[in-house]
């Protein structure tokens, strides 16, 4: 059942990344397949939390999708993008650089997938004024959220699970990454008009146009802004407080959608439009696909035959998880990576002495599996739901489009990384 598992996983892949067939419809029949054969149970897919379908990921996906239909209404992204235009004086360049910023710090306080969900309407607007291809500013956003979020607990899933594993503090990530996911952005801002080269012609005459704009009559429903604004500050302070309240952030966003719709007295169309069902549906795929690998243990052999490479160095074991994490979780998902991976480095941090150079291994694999997200168009949830607004806009972004873009983002910044980690745990420890 191993060779089916990976057999499967790999021809998915593929056909993913070839974008011969759309990448949901290869997720679902990849899935159908492991049912098919016994590989996987209804257990297996429904119930059990590490093979099956993560619907945390799904219900938070969801309730964010439909606070942003509700929030679309008000006309609150469009002030946001003349707001934004204005500021960056027309230049889409200074547009690009204001915005990832924006992206990555809010990824830092909040679910990076729930940062894509709010700034890519804006981005779209945005580039329609301007008259400028939004692909470009789309990846760099997302890109620009998969590096802010390592900064904190909460800003990126797989940090979630480091934390639980290791008893890390939302204090312990701050003091840690903070300081490597700043040079990280700083290096990544330098890289932009390199990276997106003849991206940034804008018609005079529409720097212009937008200069006169009045942003405020962009508002349609203030009174309905008032509304939103109510429930997201709610929404934002459940997740901020979850482990207090113990309450899920899917949970959190599903009652959030809920009070929303229910006050908004809009009709179904109105937020409903907003839903990527096919993102979710491709989710739902990928973990049942992911989770055959997990079940027949060929996740938990690669990550074993990694950390036996070390010989018990802990600066050996440190670099090795960072390359790995890297690689494999743009390949992989990086949630289901972490997953698999924490048990394995907290046995391989509790033979070390150490203690800071066994924390060590803990920032290693946080800072690898984030900044390996962006290897791929889905090595990370935030950028499948990037690349599903982009598609459902008329401006699809294509599989290795985005690769090319994030596989020398990821190599810079995990570059920068590595000497970070050395000189804090090992040479000035």
């Amino acid at each position: 059942m191993t060779a089916v598992a990976i057999a499967v996983f790999a021809v998915a892949y593929t056909l993913i990344a070839s974008e011969r067939v759309h990448k949901t419809t290869a997720a679902l029949a990849g899935a159908g397949v492991v049912v098919a054969v016994g590989l996987m149970t209804s257990d297996d897919v429904f119930f059990s939390r590490e093979t099956g379908v993560d619907w945390n990921v799904i219900f938070l996906l969801l309730g964010m999708m439909i606070i942003v239909g509700v929030l679309r209404q008000t006309g609150v992204f469009e002030f946001a993008a003349v707001w934004a235009a204005k500021r960056a004086k027309g230049s889409a360049l200074r547009v690009m650089i204001l915005l990832t910023l924006i992206t990555a710090i809010a990824s830092g306080f909040l679910d990076n997938v729930t940062t894509v969900l709010l700034i890519a309407p804006v981005t779209l607007l945005v580039c329609e004024r301007l008259d400028v291809p939004p692909a470009p500013f789309l990846i760099a956003e997302v890109l620009a959220s998969n590096i802010g979020g390592a900064s904190t607990l909460i800003g990126d899933p797989p940090n979630i699970i480091i934390g639980s594993r290791a008893g890390l503090s939302f204090n312990d990530f701050v003091f840690n990454l903070t300081p490597i996911v700043l040079i990280a952005l700083a290096v990544f801002t330098l890289l932009l008009p390199r990276l997106f080269r003849g991206s940034f012609t804008v018609d005079p005459e529409r720097a212009a146009d937008i200069m006169l704009l009045n942003e405020r009559e962009a508002i349609r429903d203030p009174r309905l802004l008032i509304k939103c604004a109510a429930v997201l500050a709610a929404v934002f302070a459940g997740f901020f407080g979850h482990s207090l309240f113990h309450i899920e952030p899917s949970l959190v966003a599903l009652l959030g959608a809920g009070v929303l719709v229910l006050i908004s007295d809009l009709p179904q169309r109105d937020y409903l439009v907003a839903v990527e069902w096919e993102t979710l549906l491709f989710f739902a795929g990928l973990f049942v696909m992911i989770g055959a690998l997990v079940k027949t243990g060929v996740i938990a052999r690669i990550a074993s035959w990694a950390t036996d490479l070390t010989g018990g160095n802990a600066l050996v074991a440190t670099m090795l998880i960072l390359g790995v994490s890297a690689v494999l979780s743009g390949v992989i998902d990086n949630i289901p990576y972490v997953a698999t991976m924490s048990p394995l480095v907290a046995e391989l941090a509790g033979s070390i002495d150490h203690p800071g150079q066994s924390q060590a291994l803990w920032w290693a694999l946080a800072i690898g599996a984030d900044f390996g997200g962006n290897l791929t168009a889905v090595g990370a949830s935030a950028n499948v739901v990037m690349l599903g607004i982009a598609r459902r806009s008329d401006h699809p972004i294509s599989f290795w489009e985005f690769t090319r873009k994030g596989a020398v983002v990821t190599a810079v910044t995990v570059a920068v990384a590595a000497p970070y980690l050395w000189l804090r745990y090992f040479v000035l420890a």
